[in-house]
C-alpha cells in the first residue's frame, strides 16, 4: 500500500533544510505510520537526496509525523541546479513510500 492511500502531507524548507509532515486522514492509522516511516527508512528512502541527518518528530494528537531533513536540497532553493529544489517536490515523492497492508478489523 503507498502512503498516499492513508495519508497526506505538508511541507516547508529553509536554506538547505526540508521539513515534510505526513497527516493521517484517519487517526487509526496513525499507529501504522508510527511503526513504519521511521527517521532511518524515511534517509534511506531518499537515498543520495539527503545528504544530513533525518529527525523524526511524533504528533499523536494529530495523528502526524514530522520529519526534518538536513541538507536535502542541493544546497537550497537559490543555490541548487536541481529542477525542483523545494521541499514540495521531496514531499510528493514520500508519499509514495510503500507501507505494509493495514489488518483490517471486523
Amino acid at each position: 500500500m503507498k502512503l498516499r492511500e492513508i495519508a497526506h502531507s505538508r511541507t516547508g524548507d529553509k536554506g538547505n533544510t526540508s521539513n515534510i509532515s505526513v497527516i493521517a486522514f484517519n487517526e487509526r492509522d496513525y499507529e501504522l505510520l508510527r511503526e513504519n516511516l521511521t527517521a532511518s527508512r524515511v534517509k534511506e528512502y531518499f537515498g543520495d537526496i539527503v545528504s544530513g541527518e533525518v529527525v523524526r518528530y511524533e504528533l499523536p494528537t494529530l495523528a502526524a509525523l514530522n520529519f526534518v531533513l538536513f541538507g536535502a536540497l542541493g544546497g537550497g532553493v537559490t543555490r541548487s541546479l536541481a529542477l525542483d529544489a523545494h521541499g514540495k517536490g521531496l514531499s510528493s515523492a514520500l508519499l509514495d513510500f510503500d507501507l505494509p497492508q493495514r489488518q483490517e478489523i471486523i
